[in-house]
């Protein structure tokens, strides 16, 4: 009987990513809402990226070796829902083989069954319709069968067969996918994964695609600044060593004394690094010493740190009707998920100590918490997720740090300002937990952004372009301009309770438009009381928060 030795498993496993990779614009499109902030694709890449980075950096000679090299690389780089439980799903296969020497089509298929379950205990509340109704039954399917085969490349085949039967029918299963008329994102991207391995299984040598390639190291070489104070270290170094002469480990240990936010990866005889550093010619002084320095780029964080305290004071012009809250010295931190020129200084304002930038289209990893939570001095922090697609994200940061973490499940920015509003510095930790989360019911949010391709959805016929209000996963409006839109969206959500309407305007709308805008609002809605904020957010044109 054939058998899958950790050799072959790594080669599978890069070609799955690979494929994924390839395929991830398609898996972004899939997207419940026809809003341009589809993202599960560039997720799951991101996350299979960190895990191939991560067997790049060790030898995988064993099956146990591959398996942990591919749980650490995946857990630390997960993004978003879909790549926190892909992430799960390979830790259960991971969990599997690691008493292996190779592996034959039953123990393949009780790996599968293994990922499943630990996929599945990972989520409070499971979906199906989803990637894990995707992996269930498949699994549930290799676990039933595997004795009726002594071929893995059929196996693979009826295995693929059934993983695609399963993706057609989620749409059956959960109402919003039946409603765009597309399949699971998150399972179209597992399919995506599986299929590779199958392919690379049967000798096709699965390449990312030049495009996909030159995307897929921009993603990598993205440097996601903490927005804290003024660095220690002035420089952000990037560059690579082309060398025989070491291995990355060598590299890291001769020049981790040079700064901070570290990271040395390699394979092929070429060394990645990132330094936050104040003396990068000595950085790459040492480096060079031991080959050939290569794309090579230095930025002035400290300068980038005056520019952006420029910014904030242009943003408080549209943002100083906001209260200012007490400014006594907290006994904890709070780190909130924003983006937005005017949305990062509103946080800051109400209490935020570090900021990460990200939203839609740009979930924060895992490591990306746990990095910020590292730069932290104080053991009891507050995280704001501020999407409902990033909380999974940092509740896996909390359970892998070693300091007092509590996440408020804040699914939007105005649900996050709502529960700053609450907050009390003068009480405890656990005591303003318990406040901020009550506040959280207290505020209705909505977002306006335009459609991306035609559907039908709650009754609306859209078409490409048209403007969309949306709140709790619902399309309450569609119209040809964005104010319509909002206006619409802002009567579907008040009822007679509210007197309250917040308006935080995008990157795309200058002041003068939000200031006759704001004017169009207070004759349409007289008693209530409209107030408008520059938030610079990407994406959503305007961001409705309703008291």
């Amino acid at each position: 009987m054939q058998k899958i030795n950790s050799a072959l498993l790594k080669d599978m496993f890069l070609g799955g990513a690979n494929n994924l990779i390839n395929n991830k614009a398609y898996v972004d499109k899939l997207n419940v809402f026809p809003v341009p902030d589809g993202d599960t694709g560039t997720n799951m890449s991101l996350t299979l990226k960190s895990a191939v980075d991560e067997i790049n950096k060790n030898t995988c000679s064993t099956l146990k070796e591959l398996g942990d090299s591919i749980t650490k690389g995946s857990l630390m780089g997960a993004r978003g829902n879909s790549g926190v439980i892909l992430s799960q799903i390979l830790r259960g296969f991971s969990k599997a083989i690691e008493t292996k020497d190779e592996l034959d089509i039953r123990d393949f298929a009780l790996s599968l069954d293994s990922a499943k379950k630990v996929a599945y205990k990972a989520v409070i509340k499971p979906v199906e319709g989803t990637i894990l109704t995707v992996i269930r039954e498949t699994a549930d399917y290799a676990r039933d069968v595997y004795a009726n085969y002594d071929n893995f490349s059929v196996f693979f085949d009826d295995l693929l067969k059934k993983a695609n039967e399963v993706l057609q029918k989620t749409p059956e299963l959960l109402k919003e996918l039946k409603n765009a008329g597309v399949v699971d994102s998150g399972g179209q991207g597992l399919i995506f994964f599986i299929e590779g391995m199958v392919k690379t299984f049967k000798g096709e040598e699965l390449k990312i695609h030049d495009d996909n390639s030159k995307s897929s190291e921009k993603l990598f070489e993205e440097d996601i600044h903490i927005l804290d104070e003024n660095p220690q270290f002035g420089y952000c170094t990037e560059f690579m060593l082309n060398t025989v002469k070491l291995e990355p480990n060598d590299l890291k240990e001769k020049i981790e004394h040079m700064g901070n936010s570290l990271i040395v990866v390699g394979s092929d005889n070429i060394i990645k690094v990132h330094i936050h550093s104040n003396n990068p010619g000595k950085v790459l002084e040492i480096a060079g010493e031991f080959g050939e320095l290569d794309r090579i780029k230095i930025e002035n964080m400290r300068l980038e740190f005056k520019e952006r305290l420029e910014q904030n004071k242009e943003a408080r012009k549209h943002s100083d009707n906001f209260e200012e809250i007490g400014k006594s010295q907290k006994a904890f931190s709070i780190i909130s998920v924003s983006v937005g020129k005017g949305l990062n200084d509103i946080m800051k304002d109400f209490g935020v100590d570090y900021i990460i930038e990200g939203g839609q289209t740009m979930n924060p990893s895992t490591n990306d918490f746990l990095n910020a939570i590292k730069k932290i001095n104080q053991n009891d922090i507050f995280i704001f997720p501020n999407n409902s697609n990033i909380i999974m994200a940092a509740n896996q940061a909390k359970e892998l740090s070693e300091k007092n973490i509590k996440v408020i499940p804040t699914k939007n920015i105005p649900q996050c300002i709502q529960a700053l509003i609450s907050m009390n510095t003068f009480m405890s930790f656990d005591e303003n937990e318990t406040l901020m989360s009550e506040a959280i019911p207290n505020v209705k949010s909505g977002q306006v952004t335009f459609a991306v391709r035609d559907t039908v959805s709650n009754g609306f016929d859209i078409k490409k372009g048209d403007f969309i209000g949306l709140s709790e996963k619902e399309i309450l409006s569609c119209e040809k301009d964005a104010n319509t839109a909002t206006i619409n969206l802002i009567k579907s959500m008040i009822d007679e309770n509210s007197e309250i309407v917040s308006i935080f305007y995008g990157e795309d709308i200058k002041q003068d438009k939000a200031d006759l805008f704001k004017e169009e609002l207070q004759y349409e809605f007289p008693d209530l009381e409209i107030e408008f904020y520059y938030g610079g957010q990407p994406i959503y044109q305007y961001l409705v928060s309703i008291e």
